[in-house]
């Protein structure tokens, strides 16, 4: 069950993954007309399309492209920027990509268009359903009227709608990745041990629910309340990655787990887990929620 739309707008769907999958028909369940799906591959677009009563199948994104009250780049982080560049966008067309890690900057390429970002909070399987109402969607834009059209489209299907700028959208994506990514390899780990033993995995799930259950539900967890400072360290690289201002290093001085022999050039490895720690979680930020 959907909230209820206010306007039926006019939607482009770029891309036919997972993400777009489960968002075209949310789409058209909430109320909105979906007027077209892209893909390279003719049967990709024409799959999806299918579901979506009135969308046209499109394989290439030649001028003019049909007219819609919002574009929305469905498609991998890395090719954002040159779908933007290559496509001839109607001047003034509301543009947004899906991505958590991408900054609305990428736009600024494309001064003709309306950039925006519409971030769903969520991780997309073939076959599983989802809850729309309660999937945070995450709203950025150039200007105040893309960003209320945005906001429309977002609130005809969740219950949880924010306006978040880039860089603290960057710090939820590096959070959801440690969240979800981690979690999941944790336990494709625990699996494999219990697989050596002649165990099954359901074993666990009492375990797993209930610790998910109680981490849920815990009001502030250490890290939130430990203080973080530079403790006179020099910077990692020119500023460090975006988003990640400052080294991440506990008041105290101390890394739990950082070994005390030297590293590679001599250096102890604790004194270079900041600039570490700090470029790891920039390249977390290219993954998807698995």
């Amino acid at each position: 069950m959907f909230p209820s739309a206010p306007i039926s707008l006019r939607i482009g769907l770029l891309g036919t993954g997972r993400v777009a999958s489960h968002l075209g028909p949310a789409l058209i369940e909430a109320g909105h007309h979906v007027v077209f799906v892209w893909n390279r591959s003719m049967p990709a677009a024409t799959s999806l399309a299918a579901q979506l009563p009135g969308a046209q199948a499109l394989t290439t994104l030649a001028p003019p492209l049909p007219p819609a009250d919002v574009y929305l780049l469905a498609v991998p982080d890395a090719a954002v920027a040159s779908l933007l560049a290559t496509t001839t966008w109607p001047s003034g067309a509301l543009v947004a990509h899906l991505a958590g890690a991408l900054p609305l900057s990428v736009f600024a390429a494309r001064p003709e268009v309306r950039g925006g970002v519409f971030y769903p909070l969520q991780t997309f399987s073939p076959g599983r359903a989802i809850d729309w109402p309660t999937v945070p969607l995450c709203i950025e834009a150039n200007d105040l009227t893309a960003e209320a059209t945005l906001l429309t489209l977002a609130r005809s299907l969740s219950q949880q709608v924010l306006r978040l700028d880039s860089a603290r959208r960057l710090k939820l994506h590096v959070a959801a990745v440690f969240a979800n990514n981690f979690t999941n390899h944790l336990l494709g780990i625990a699996d494999v041990l219990l697989a050596e033993a002649d165990l099954p995995t359901d074993l666990l799930s009492p375990l797993v629910l209930e610790t998910v259950d109680k981490a849920l539900r815990r009001a502030n967890w250490p890290g939130r309340t430990a203080r973080f400072a530079n403790a006179g360290r020099p910077p990692c690289g020119a500023g460090g990655p975006p988003g990640l201002a400052g080294p991440l290093r506990p008041a105290n001085g101390q890394h739990p787990g950082a070994a005390l022999m030297p590293g590679p050039g001599g250096v102890p490895l604790r004194q270079q887990m900041p600039c570490f720690f700090r470029l790891f979680c920039l390249s977390l930020c290219l993954f998807p929620l698995l």
